[in-house]
């Protein structure tokens, strides 16, 4: 199943947001939405080396190694990214 995208986040059940950040992975041929490093791998130095506020975040949010990106303003989706690049995204900047 392919979905167009980007795609409302919240209207997307746990197993259709599988298939999309899985979609998203394709067309980023592996690479991070946010740091272009291989999802595959660990993000760069320079984003590992900030520091996450762990109490921000749902319980294990950064046990999955992957996560679909979206914009909580616009609620629609933007790529896969590395969990600690999500965090980062969501701490630093707002998204």
């Amino acid at each position: 199943m392919e979905f167009d995208l980007p795609i409302s986040y919240s209207k997307l059940t746990q197993p259709q947001r599988r298939l999309v950040r899985e979609q998203y992975r394709k067309t980023q041929n592996d690479l991070c939405a946010h740091c272009k490093s291989a999802l595959t791998g660990e993000p760069p130095s320079k984003i590992r080396s900030k520091k996450i506020n762990l109490s921000l975040f749902p319980p294990n949010f950064l046990h999955h190694p992957i996560h679909l990106h979206h914009h909580h303003d616009t609620d629609m989706t933007i790529g896969a990214v590395h969990a600690f690049c999500n965090a980062v995204l969501w701490q630093y900047h707002g998204e």
